[in-house]
């Protein structure tokens, strides 16, 4: 499977750290995305970290950290699980939270050469950007 763009949504609720010239940690794969997901607060805690408009938790920080290098990378330090949590938080996030992902999108996409690169293969996962 063609690793996915949007892992950076995977990340906000994984926390994925890294090391350079490594795989990210593996330490937050057995997060509960689902109990995430359900809940506004904990998601926006996140969503304004990374976009800069709120205070960030030390595991948010490390977050906005590694995500531009997932973002470029194609993800390539990501684990199995991380790419497949990722695409799940992306459904959601298009489904559920338009709003908020467009927000991401204006800032780690703004040039929309992520959207163009995987168009095609999030509309075979039913995700429409």
């Amino acid at each position: 499977m063609k690793v996915q763009m949007f892992t950076l949504f995977f990340t906000l609720v994984c926390l994925v750290n890294s090391r350079p010239n490594s795989s990210y940690t593996i330490k937050y794969d057995n997060v509960n995305l689902d109990q995430i997901l359900k809940s506004d607060r904990l998601m926006m805690n996140y969503i304004n970290c990374v976009l800069d408009k709120g205070k960030c938790t030390s595991d948010g920080a490390e977050l906005k950290r590694v995500l531009p290098d997932a973002l470029k990378s194609d993800c390539s330090k990501c684990s199995e699980k991380q790419r497949e949590g990722s695409l799940k938080v992306l459904r959601h996030l298009v489904k559920n939270k338009r709003n908020w992902f467009d927000e991401l999108i204006t800032k780690y996409d703004p040039q929309g050469a992520y959207r163009a690169k995987y168009k095609e293969e999030y509309k075979k996962e039913g995700i429409v950007l």
